[in-house]
């Protein structure tokens, strides 16, 4: 399962950050760890970007960059 795939106020746990070296290692410098819990907060009308929360704040993230969080609910 991938992050964008989450419902609005879904809690779930990364397990992995795919995509290109540059993308994966983007994601990781903004906090998307394996093992953080995220939570989604809101999806824009359209569905892009969508918002969620981790480590205290929140992050707003493209659909593309989304899907390339694979996680697994609690």
């Amino acid at each position: 399962m991938t992050l964008d795939t989450l419902d609005i106020g879904a809690a779930a746990r990364v397990e992995r950050v795919r995509g290109g070296r540059t993308v994966a290692q983007r994601l990781q410098e903004m906090g998307l760890t394996t093992g953080v819990t995220v939570k989604v907060i809101r999806v824009a009308p359209l569905g892009d970007p969508l918002e969620i929360e981790l480590r205290g704040y929140r992050l707003s993230l493209r659909k593309d960059e989304a899907a390339a969080v694979e996680v697994s609910l609690p």
